[in-house]
């Protein structure tokens, strides 16, 4: 019988790339993994089976100049990938070695394979139960048992990780070596930065003899556990149990401040340790993760910027054709002047518009345009403006500041302390506070959402314009969430309240970067009373996409179908808590719906809901920016899934712990720093 061990690399890995191929004292890990191996007496070749990827071709070339064998197969379905090598060198029995576990004991592996002769069984390891370091990881087992599970099994998971199948009860005959202490908690593998830290610690201590064995490194631990410190809180097998998304995500924290751009598209605001976190394509109201599964968007629909659905075609065309005839140019572009026509055009009471790329940018514009216009500093504002320094100023008086407003817990380091008493928040239909901070402080610039979550009271739009036009104040509405969404335009359209400067953005590109400050000539020229000015400003696709998407909008009447969508979302909500017991408040635009729960577990089922609803097929939480692709058949699917885990809540109200329904943390409800 032939024994041929089979040592699975890539140099795709998701959490640490290139590792197989990372140096220890200037030697890849790989050879010194082989080199290890090779000690064995039972072994009767040893290959290396990697993929196709052509990241693996360093691989390949290094394996095979070492004098080994180097077979290239699946990416994905790893057991294929074993078939078709362990055929192709005539293996009877294969030793399953992964690339990841340099400090793999010949004499251990020797030891497996001889208890694996003489019990006669189809698969043995010293894994199942583990009780050996994670990094000690040896499978022995039949080809003849691979090839039938290889017949038998399309489960994702067990063409991934080979030999699941293998293990499953009343199959196969199987063994395992068990050590007599228990040392599962100990972590010799190398799957993230931290791992790879610790076992070059081991070959510089030992160096330069490279073939010493795994009781030797015990003892190192044992006496010098600072050594070893490092990754122990890492989670073993944890890769096997994590998607692709889920995998980079943890490595992102690593080399991203926070993980991402965006607070709002972490993980942790959703489902720490299980959100997917990114995606391979989207289309429609679908989303696809990197591990392929499809799910339906019931969620924050790339937070808000899609309302004619992910990829729409008229668009996406509009955008093919600018980047074939070029995006950028000495010259600027003809669409930003047509642009600038159709706002002016839909809002008859502005002359002017400026444009930009991102919210944010739009906010800081528009203030500086204001506070030029006004010759005052102070603002007083309502509502989430934007992450730049003039906003968060307002926490710097109170931390608290802007809690009403965004998200808690911001704390303004950073923003300079020189900006203390320049922004001021006022609550929303809160007339007399507003009226109250006008009188005591010297106000150039309000700036507000027309609605974020109730709509106006008691005229309050209306009196907030009077005040503002008998003080001599800039009103400025922050469109940028609201606009496209009940009305062909500003929301403030819907109420008969006109600002003297407004801004666009998300729905305005339909997921390409565009937004837009428009305003009335007499504040817009203040514009060029000061700098504003920025390269990418001028690119061509952002305007482009928003000259095609209000065509479409227009077209298909957008706006209606969408807060006819949502209001049918609020309804559906209604209904299962009615049906189910609970009492529910709603909160945002039709077309931005969302609701609460009342009970002091509310994020708790709300991560309970996106947890459950994301193994139906669904991105869930509790609220939706709607989209026109939001249909009634995609509806009535989306309250089939969610009406058992309202049942469920209804149970944790009456006493069952929702804690114990969760799989891993609550999400956030607010800014927390990631480590």
């Amino acid at each position: 019988m032939k024994f041929l061990a089979i040592v699975q690399a890539r140099m795709g890995s998701t959490r640490l790339p290139n590792k197989v191929m990372k140096l220890i004292g200037g030697v890849p890990m790989i050879e010194i993994l082989l080199s290890r191996l090779s000690m064995s007496e039972e072994i009767d070749q040893i290959i290396v089976a990697t993929s196709v990827d052509e990241r693996n071709i360093p691989l390949v070339n290094h394996v095979e100049k070492l004098g080994y064998a180097c077979e290239q197969g699946s990416e994905n379905d790893v057991l294929d990938r074993y078939i078709k090598a362990a055929a192709k060198h005539s293996a009877d029995v294969i030793i399953r070695i992964t690339g990841d576990c340099p400090l793999v004991d010949p004499y251990l592996v020797d030891q497996v394979i001889c208890q694996f002769k003489a019990t006669n069984v189809d698969y043995l390891s010293n894994t199942n139960p583990p009780t050996y370091p994670d990094g000690l990881d040896i499978e022995v087992f039949t080809f003849k048992a691979l090839q039938q599970a290889n017949q038998e099994t399309s489960d994702v998971f067990d063409r991934e990780h080979v030999t699941p199948y293998l293990r499953k009860p009343n199959r196969f005959k199987t063994e395992a070596l068990q050590h007599g202490e228990d040392l599962s908690d100990l972590r010799w593998t190398v799957d993230e930065p931290s791992d790879f830290e610790v076992i070059e610690k081991v070959f510089q201590y030992f160096y330069p003899k490279t073939d010493f064995t795994w009781r030797e490194v015990l003892d190192l631990q044992k006496q010098q556990p600072e050594l070893f410190n490092i990754n122990q809180h890492l989670i073993r097998n944890e890769g096997a149990m994590m998607g692709t998304g889920q995998k980079l995500w943890k490595r992102a924290k690593q080399v991203i401040p926070g993980g991402n751009m965006l607070l709002s598209k972490r993980a942790e605001m959703f489902l720490p340790d299980q959100w997917p976190a990114y995606f391979s394509k989207a289309k429609g109201c679908k989303v696809w993760d990197l591990d392929g599964n499809e799910y339906i968007d019931m969620s924050i629909m790339g937070i808000g910027t899609n309302i004619l659905g992910y990829g729409h075609p008229e668009v996406d065309a509009a955008v093919q054709q600018t980047v074939i005839t070029g995006n950028m140019s000495t010259f600027n572009c003809p669409e930003e002047v047509y642009l600038a026509e159709k706002l002016i055009e839909l809002h008859p009471w502005a002359d002017m518009a400026r444009l930009a790329r991102s919210g944010g940018e739009a906010n800081a514009l528009a203030i500086r345009i204001a506070r030029a216009a006004s010759g005052k500093d102070k603002v007083a504002i309502c509502g989430y403006h934007g992450w730049h320094d003039w906003y968060l100023s307002a926490n710097l008086g109170d931390d608290a500041g802007l809690d009403g407003h965004l998200l808690p817990g911001l704390q303004p380091n950073g923003v300079p302390r020189n900006l203390k008493g320049t922004v001021f928040p006022f609550n929303y239909n809160n007339y007399a506070e507003l009226e109250a901070l006008v009188n005591a402080e010297d106000i150039g610039v309000i700036k507000m959402e027309v609605v974020r979550n109730m709509g106006p009271e008691d005229n309050f739009l209306h009196k907030v314009r009077k005040l503002a036009t008998d003080r001599g104040i800039v009103l400025i509405f922050d469109e940028c969430t609201s606009g496209f969404r009940e009305t062909f335009g500003g929301l403030h359209k819907k109420y008969g309240v006109e600002p003297d400067m407004a801004m666009f953005g998300k729905a305005l590109g339909n997921g390409y970067g565009i937004t837009a400050t428009i305003g009335k000539r007499e504040i817009m020229e203040a514009a060029q009373t000061t700098f504003i000015s920025s390269t990418f400003w001028t690119e061509r696709v952002g305007p482009t996409a928003a000259l095609k998407t209000l065509e479409v909008m227009e077209r298909v009447k957008s706006w209606e179908t969408i807060t006819q969508t949502g209001l049918n979302i609020r309804q559906g909500w209604q209904t299962l808590a009615d049906k189910h017991g609970l009492s529910i408040n709603h909160w945002g635009l039709a077309a931005l719906t969302g609701f609460t729960i009342q009970s002091e577990n509310a994020l708790a089922y709300k991560t309970l809901i996106t947890q459950e609803m994301l193994a139906k097929g669904y991105l869930a939480g509790n609220s939706v920016y709607v989209c026109i692709d939001h249909t009634p058949d995609v509806l009535v699917g989306f309250f089939e899934a969610l009406d058992p885990i309202f049942a469920l809540i209804k149970q944790c109200e009456d006493g069952r712990d929702v804690m114990g329904l969760l799989k891993g943390p609550v999400c956030h409800g607010g800014f927390k720093r990631l480590n």
